[in-house]
C-alpha cells in the first residue's frame, strides 16, 4: 500500500524532509573540505610571506599576504555557512515532531531566511536553489523574489584588506616587518639571482592555488 501510495502522491512529507537532511550533511561535509584546502594552501603562503619579508621583498610579501587576508575571511564565511546548514537541519527535525502533531510540514521563516542567506555561496548555490524550490512545493517556504537571490558585492574588500595587511605582515614576521625591506649595495650573485626567481615563481603558485580556492 505504502508503495503505491508513493507512486501516486510521491514521497510522504517525512521522507521528504529525511532526503533535506542527507542533503544538508553532504552540503556541510563539501564546506569541510573546501576549508580543510583553504588552511593548507594558506599556511604555504604564510610560510612564503616569512621567507620574502625576511629576504627584504615587501612588494612580493604584501602581495602574497592580501591572498592570505582573503583565505581567512572566506573561511570566516564558509563556518557560518556550515553553522546555518546545521540550524536548516535543527528546523527540520522541529519540523518532524510538528509533523507527528499537526500532519502535516509548517511555514518556516526561518528556514526561509537561512536558506537565502546560503544561495549566495558559490560552493553551495545550485544545491540549495534546488531544495528550495523543494521546500516551497511542500509547503515550508514561500517563492522568493528575484530581487532577494541576487549575490550581495564584496564593497571595500580592497580597503580592509589593505588596513588588515601590515597586521598580518608584522605577525607573520614576528614583529620585523620595519626591519624588512633594508636595501644593500652589494649587486647580487647569479646564485641569488636564480633563487629569487625560484621564489618569485612559487609565490606566484601560492597565489594562483589560493585565488583557485577562493573563486571557487
Amino acid at each position: 500500500m505504502q508503495s503505491i501510495n508513493r507512486f501516486l502522491y510521491g514521497p510522504t512529507p517525512e521522507e521528504k524532509v529525511r532526503v533535506w537532511q542527507g542533503k544538508l550533511r553532504a552540503e556541510s561535509r563539501q564546506l569541510d573540505r573546501e576549508m580543510r584546502q583553504l588552511d593548507a594552501a594558506t599556511q604555504k603562503a604564510r610560510l612564503m610571506v616569512k621567507q620574502l619579508a625576511t629576504k627584504g621583498d615587501v612588494k612580493s610579501a604584501r602581495i602574497l599576504a592580501k591572498e592570505v587576508v582573503r583565505s581567512n575571511k572566506q573561511k570566516d564565511r564558509l563556518s557560518v555557512s556550515k553553522a546555518r546548514l546545521g540550524s536548516i537541519g535543527t528546523q527540520l527535525t522541529q519540523q518532524l515532531a510538528m509533523l507527528k502533531v499537526t500532519g502535516s510540514l509548517q511555514k518556516s521563516t526561518e528556514i526561509m531566511k537561512l536558506s537565502n542567506s546560503l544561495i549566495k555561496l558559490p560552493q553551495i548555490s545550485q544545491a540549495m536553489r534546488e531544495m528550495n524550490m523543494e521546500m516551497t512545493k511542500a509547503g515550508i517556504m514561500e517563492e522568493m523574489l528575484e530581487d532577494m537571490l541576487e549575490m550581495d558585492e564584496e564593497e571595500g574588500i580592497e580597503e580592509e584588506a589593505d588596513a588588515e595587511v601590515d597586521k598580518v605582515l608584522f605577525e607573520l614576521t614576528n614583529g620585523k616587518l620595519g626591519q624588512a625591506g633594508t636595501v644593500g649595495v652589494e649587486v647580487p650573485t647569479a646564485q641569488e639571482r636564480l633563487e629569487e626567481e625560484e621564489m618569485e615563481k612559487t609565490m606566484e603558485q601560492y597565489r594562483q592555488q589560493l585565488d583557485g580556492l577562493l573563486s571557487g
